[in-house]
């Protein structure tokens, strides 16, 4: 049999992360057909389907799933190889791929990026923005960014911000209408606006004050999944958000929001850059990880 290679077991891996066969082809440099007719072709070969195909979506069958498991360690040695061999110590070129959550980063880590872009304009930046916790080395991250609490203890972590608190926050047209809360239990006769998971759970909103933990199921008119519409929603009056002060720090400065229960609510470690503990890094990698250093560093 035919060896498969470099090309298809890219195109395999691409279109398995976008789901697409445009989204994999522009990824790739390829034209869309091309890259369907390298998958049919290592698919002929191969003897076993590797995607399922409906007009709306693309997904890997068992037998795919098993095939990219046992070459996506390969696949990422090869590609750490070639940039290992094209880059130079003291002129980081090639690609960084940054995974962070899709909300909470305003004003983290853009400053960062920027920076970053003029120091090493050779270097692509590819940032992947998701709700959901990934595993950074084995889907092909160089560095992540997550809350510290959740961040693996096998990874170096780097703080990007200082200690957050999640508060509640409202709009001064709603405590006019509906008055305040005192206690986390009041919440159950507030509106309240929900807050989807990626997993898709409601979140259940966490209290704790002298060591009595709460978690309080809440009621209201919205369940968002966005943290910028759960802001305008807050502030518009439909009900109260629970957010970190940071993302509510703009709106609560001019006067658009107000926080309540501030007792209840402690501090927990913030957000964190993190990547695997290894001795050797790219130099991309390693002047991102530097800069993010420098610019974190407390004055």
């Amino acid at each position: 049999m035919k060896r498969a290679g470099l090309i298809e077991l890219n195109a395999v891996a691409i279109v398995a992360e976008t789901r697409n066969f445009r989204s994999a082809a522009l990824a790739l440099g390829m034209s869309a057909s091309a890259v369907s007719h390298a998958i049919s072709a290592l698919e002929s070969r191969l003897g076993v389907r590797l995607f399922n195909r409906t007009t709306r979506s693309v997904s890997l069958t068992e037998a795919g799933e098993q095939f990219l498991e046992k070459v996506s360690p390969a696949l990422r040695d090869i590609a750490e190889a070639m940039e290992n061999a094209t880059e130079s110590a003291d002129v980081p070129r090639g690609r960084v791929r940054i995974n962070t959550p899709s909300d909470g980063l305003r004003g983290l880590l853009m400053p960062i990026l920027a920076e970053y872009h003029q120091r090493y304009p050779d270097v692509h930046v590819d940032v992947v923005s998701e709700g959901r916790t990934v595993d950074i080395v084995g889907e092909g991250f160089d560095l992540g960014v997550r809350l510290r609490e959740i961040v693996p203890q096998d990874m170096v972590a780097i703080p990007l911000s200082s200690e957050e608190r999640f508060l509640v926050y409202g709009a001064p047209s709603y405590f006019e209408r509906f008055g305040r809360p005192v206690a986390p239990s009041d919440l159950l006769r507030h509106a309240c606006l929900k807050m989807r998971l990626p997993s898709g759970t409601i979140y259940r909103w966490e209290f704790e004050r002298h060591g009595d933990e709460i978690r309080i199921d809440v009621n209201g008119p919205m369940t968002l999944q966005n943290m910028d519409l759960m802001l305008e929603a807050a502030v518009a009056g439909i009900g109260l958000a629970y957010m970190t002060e940071r993302r509510a720090a703009e709106e609560a400065a001019a006067g658009r929001l107000q926080s309540v229960l501030a007792d209840w609510s402690p501090p927990f470690a913030g957000l964190c850059l993190y990547f695997p503990s290894r001795r050797h890094l790219p130099p991309a990698t390693r002047a991102f990880i530097d800069l993010a250093r420098e610019m974190t560093r407390a004055p």
